[in-house]
């Protein structure tokens, strides 16, 4: 096994897992603290589902290329599986289709960016800081 992981990559060495500053969206009332605190910082929803495949991998890439801080704009993860409701609302909202994985960019109370599945490596985060 030691010479395939050579070959191949793979490494002994465990991995040390990149934790963002992720902000638990699963109430109602959060929306419209998201609303209002768009006006002065950026926030940032992204929709995951934890039985989706695509979702996790998605999430994944999203994870290990993110380079900003929580100064930099609010990053609200929401697990629509256990939070439907929330989901729900955050499409009528914020008048944007349903989608998953879906990333929501918020400023002034309007969704200036939105994205779903691999798309959602490709908004460029710094452009709204």
């Amino acid at each position: 096994m030691g010479l395939i992981n050579k070959l191949f990559g793979g490494s002994t060495e465990p991995k040390e897992e990149k934790v963002l500053p992720w902000i638990p969206l699963n109430e109602l009332a959060q929306l419209e603290i998201i609303n209002k605190k768009s006006s002065t910082k950026t926030q940032v929803i992204f929709k995951h589902s934890t039985r989706c495949g695509i979702s996790r991998m998605v999430m994944n890439q999203f994870v290990e290329a993110y380079g900003l801080t929580e100064r930099d704009l609010d990053l609200y993860y929401l697990d629509l599986l256990n939070y439907r409701e929330v989901s729900n609302e955050v499409g009528y909202k914020f008048q944007i289709l349903h989608e998953s994985p879906q990333i929501l960019v918020i400023k002034n109370g309007v969704v200036v960016a939105h994205a779903s599945h691999g798309t959602i490596n490709e908004v460029d985060l710094n452009r709204f800081v």
